[in-house]
């Protein structure tokens, strides 16, 4: 019994630190930090998107009045020498203010085309850890699956042993494996108890020697309960 729930043990270490966790943690962190640069750089756009939107609506109603002035201007219908003179004066200004507008809508959109490039680089890289993740997810999934079926193997094989055993030994030696890291019986193997690593002394091996097959033998050092073999040394 002892074997076995040593193997569970290995077992459930092994699954409890399979490479891929860790793995799926980094990447875990990874794709917090890609959402959190993604929210932000769509939030440029959005924003960016919004200063083109005013950058328009702040030019053309400047555009129309410089056509509608030259339109005056062109016609003839402003016959008075001061307001043509004040008119053409005003077209200049109009010139200057429409060169003005739209050097800096031109600004907000190559901000804009920058941005929009980097809200889709961030958005591919999203999507690749994606990817990464649910593959090593995959991954861990089919380790997990293979080490949950060794131990179904193995919890099968605890229950028939304890079938042969009886409950008070059985309760016995799971508290000691609770105190002992997970080892509550320990073999007796050239006079040394495989517990604690400690040699028996020669009384206690005399004792030990003289006991009936069925009893139970408790290492004097650490309570282990040690097991018989042919290579105790008795």
């Amino acid at each position: 019994m002892q074997a076995v729930d040593t193997a569970i043990a290995q077992l459930k270490h092994r699954r409890a630190n399979l490479p891929e966790h860790a793995q799926l943690a980094k990447l875990a962190a990874e794709r917090s930090a890609a959402d959190a640069d993604l929210v932000a750089a769509e939030t440029r756009v959005s924003d960016l998107e919004l200063a083109q939107s005013q950058a328009e609506a702040d030019l053309e109603p400047v555009r129309q009045r410089r056509v509608r002035n030259q339109t005056r201007v062109d016609d003839g219908s402003v016959g008075d020498a001061k307001a043509l003179a004040g008119l053409v004066e005003e077209i200049q200004h109009l010139d200057r203010r429409i060169s003005d507008l739209e050097d800096a809508e031109l600004e907000v959109m190559e901000q804009l085309e920058a941005a929009t490039a980097e809200r889709d680089d961030l958005a591919a890289r999203r999507a690749e850890l994606d990817g990464r993740i649910a593959e090593v997810t995959s991954r861990r999934n089919e380790q997990v699956a293979a080490v949950d079926a060794d131990l179904a193997t193995q919890a099968g094989y605890r229950e028939a042993i304890a079938a042969d055993l009886p409950a008070p030994l059985i309760a016995a030696y799971d508290r000691l494996r609770a105190g002992h890291g997970g080892v509550g019986a320990a073999e007796l193997r050239n006079r040394r108890c495989t517990g604690c690593q400690l040699e028996i002394n020669a009384a206690d091996l005399r004792t030990y020697a003289s006991a009936a097959e069925n009893e139970v033998l408790r290492c004097e050092e650490c309570g282990r309960i040690l097991v018989r073999t042919i290579n105790s040394g008795l």
